[in-house]
């Protein structure tokens, strides 16, 4: 599979797209528009979700395919899913648990201080 660009080859920065066209009547759209959270996945992670869907979701039968075996799987698929969750809900998740981590006295409310503000 050929891969779709996701970033810029001179900074590294995410692209977006400036302009869709039908390819009938040559009408063109132009604008700022975001890619798809799919479509930024690496080409072969991308791979991966499409052999996924066509397994219709079976880890199992995605392990023999691939021969590898179910945990590798599993971690595969959660760490795409890490992928595409927004940015957001994971500063938020990060937060949660450095307070839960508070609360049960693992670490002290200086860590916890210091690591909120690297969030």
């Amino acid at each position: 599979m050929i891969g779709f660009p996701t970033r810029c080859p001179g900074c590294g920065e995410g692209l977006h797209t400036t302009r869709l066209a039908c390819a009938g009547c040559l009408t063109q759209v132009e604008g700022r528009f975001d890619l798809p959270e799919l479509l930024r996945l690496p080409p072969d992670d991308l791979e991966f979700v499409i052999a996924f869907v066509l397994a219709s979701g079976s880890l199992k039968q995605m392990a023999a395919q691939l021969q590898q075996s179910y945990p590798t799987i599993r971690n595969r698929l959660d760490a795409i899913i890490e992928q595409l969750r927004p940015s957001q809900q994971r500063r938020e998740d990060e937060r949660a648990a450095i307070v839960e981590a508070v609360a049960k006295k693992q670490i002290s409310v200086a860590e916890a201080t210091k690591r909120l503000r690297e969030i």
